[in-house]
């Protein structure tokens, strides 16, 4: 029984460096000599698409460095379960996450990498009043703890990016930099980013998303009438917009003209004259290469081609893009030469939309602020809220009515509130995942009054994202009063915590001691749901993923994913009761038929001994179950 400690793989997030190491060794293996990269031999494999120049074109900040270091180091936290805070537990299929961004989008990373269809952000704009605090590159989630007063001592910093600071532009762009390059990684291959900003950081912001995007990526940067009014008292021009930075993950994906994107309707059935009868409808044939987009490689398909792209092109896709569309029956072989299909059900037809969006599209934010007030019955509670219109628009820039999208800076829960009027409209089943940071409101800042009476009379605590989920409880209870509706209307609330299994932090004045104490490494406040929901996330399973629960031996088992994966996670398991409940998992796992490897994870400290351990594993192992863990 392999047991499973907070020292190894499976209780961290994904490590992006582990990972990229390893895709390089299997694109390059003769690159690498004793696991380490020969950067001489990588060079000469690349040839010209190597650049040595010491000056080049490029955005660089001081920390810039330290940034793209942070979002590489894994985190060690865990999300635990809050059902009490939630709405549908059971049923949902919506997230409401309170924490830091960083850590939370690390740890969705083994769950939701290449999941995610769309994704809007409203960040910061960088105002001089602006919430910001400093990462902690060491341990983040303990810093997350110390700033929400969850740990005693010092945490990080806590307040606003005043524009005095030498290092104001610096202070964001360290803030901004690694949630971007983490975020690109939970992208599908057509998936489309969207972020909003004004001129402050524009420039900057476009720097960066270059960088981490890729600039051939960048649809456009579209702009917005956010106020309706004009302002007299502005001393040169009247700001009145902001802007929205949309790229996609792979713009090659699109093809030369994404279609894609919020179009007028054009008849184009002539052009896909290919139908299988399959369901699918008529589709045409793409090449796999385009212009400019991934490094030259050769690929073998399972048939024996081997294909690469022509003199002068390269791949439009990944490697391992290319083995899914081919296992997804994607691939066409024509007079041997293999191309993509592209479905004209999955092409929305028309005209592309104009960069300079209409009010009457998607709305001014003062009607943001008229929502938000007809939404919690109090005003002036969150500031310039953007209308659920707008995001509402935006979301059919990803054309998917099943669509994960994700918004990690919540502040107020418009996405939230679009995707669930938006699902009630058209009768999709767009799920959403909101991350907000606990930011605290300042209980004597008189712009923030409202805010605090209105949490205070609700009875929570006075933080920003316990605003965000009460406005989701109450947009979810109006929506609710809709006639035969089956929108998805509830969410699941988790909070950031560090991990329910403890280090080995031995004290070496008294060693035994800290034995004994090491014996069960779970920690003494954690509970089954807890455990469950940490071993979901690090197994890489969807936080929504069905479950079916029952008793077996007086034990709750559950199953996860029609029986992939089954847990009993009860504090005791004593001698008479592993063979009820060995043989009880077997006869449950035979009735679901799963037909793949089942994985069976116990509470390590459940067994009285090895033995116990032992047979149970045993036991299990004569019915065909192999791979059994213990937390």
């Amino acid at each position: 029984m392999k047991r499973i400690t907070a020292e190894d793989p499976e209780s961290r997030s994904s490590d992006s460096v582990a990972d990229n190491i390893a895709h390089l060794a299997r694109l390059f293996p003769e690159a690498f000599t004793e696991g380490k990269v020969n950067f001489t031999v990588l060079r000469e494999l690349l040839g010209d698409a190597t650049d040595e120049i010491e000056e080049k074109y490029g955005l660089n900040w001081h920390g810039k460095r330290r940034a793209r270091r942070l979002a590489l180091t894994p985190s060690t936290g865990t999300l635990r379960p809050c059902p009490e805070e939630s709405v549908e537990w059971d049923s949902t299929q919506n997230l409401m996450i309170e924490g830091d961004n960083l850590e939370v989008l690390k740890l969705l990373q083994k769950s939701y990498t290449n999941k995610v269809k769309f994704i809007y952000i409203d960040p910061p704009y960088n105002t001089g009043k602006d919430f910001v605090y400093r990462d902690n590159y060491r341990d983040g989630i303990r810093s997350y703890l110390k700033i929400t007063g969850q740990l005693d001592g010092a945490g990080g910093k806590l307040g606003s990016n005043t524009d005095a600071s030498g290092r104001f532009h610096t202070n964001w762009l360290n803030m901004m930099y690694p949630r971007l390059k983490v975020a690109r990684t939970l992208l599908r291959e057509d998936g489309i980013i969207a972020v909003s900003i004004d001129q402050e950081e524009l420039s900057n912001l476009q720097k960066i998303m270059d960088e981490l995007w890729g600039e051939e990526n960048r649809f456009a940067i579209l702009t917005r009438r956010a106020m309706h009014t004009v302002r007299n008292s502005s001393k040169d021009f009247n700001l009145h917009a902001d802007y929205l930075l949309v790229y996609g993950r792979n713009k090659a994906w699109f093809g030369e003209s994404p279609d894609r994107y919020i179009r007028q309707p054009q008849d184009k059935s002539a052009n896909y004259p290919h139908d299988e009868g399959d369901g699918r409808g008529p589709y045409k044939l793409d090449p796999l290469h385009a212009r400019n987009y991934y490094t030259p490689y050769r690929h073998e398909f399972e048939n024996g081609v081997i294909w690469e792209p022509p003199k002068g092109r390269y791949p439009a896709y990944a490697p391992d893009t290319l083995t899914r569309m081919e296992r997804e029956n994607r691939i066409a072989f024509e007079r041997g030469e293999p191309k993509a299909k592209r479905y004209l059900a999955e092409v929305q037809k028309g005209v592309p939309p104009d960069t300079v969006l209409s009010p009457g599209d998607v709305g001014f934010n003062a009607e943001g602020t008229r929502e938000l007030r007809e939404v919690l019955g109090a005003d002036k509670v969150f500031p310039q809220p953007k209308p659920t219109r707008l995001v509402r628009y935006l979301l059919q820039l990803a054309n998917d009515k099943d669509a994960v999208v994700l918004d990690f800076f919540a502040g107020s829960g418009t996405t939230g509130h679009a995707i669930m009027a938006q699902n009630l409209e058209d009768g999709g089943k767009r799920r959403y995942c909101l991350v907000q940071f606990p930011e605290p409101i300042d209980e004597n800042n008189n712009e923030l009054q409202t805010a605090t009476e209105f949490l205070e009379s609700a009875g929570k605590r006075h933080n920003l994202a316990e605003l965000t989920k009460e406005r989701l409880r109450r947009t979810s209870a109006s929506l609710g009063t809709e006639p035969a509706t089956e929108a998805d209307l509830g969410f699941r609330v988790f909070k950031l915590d560090s991990s329910n299994l403890r280090a080995w932090e031995p004290d070496r004045a008294n060693m035994a001691q800290s034995l004994l104490d090491h014996l069960d490494h779970i920690k003494p406040d954690r509970n089954e749901e807890d455990l469950f929901y940490e071993l979901l996330l690090k197994l890489g399973y969807d936080l929504c993923v069905p479950i079916e629960r029952r008793e077996i031996a007086g034990k709750r088992v559950n199953a996860v994913a029609g029986g992939a994966l089954l847990t009993c996670l009860a504090e005791s398991i004593e001698g008479p009761e592993i063979d009820e409940l060995a043989l009880g998992i077997v006869a449950w796992r035979d009735e679901m038929d799963e037909a793949g490897d089942v994985t069976v994870v116990f509470r390590d400290s459940a067994f009285e001994d090895d033995v116990a351990k032992t047979n149970m594993t045993e036991i299990l192992g004569q019915y065909g179950v192999k791979d059994v863990r213990s937390l």
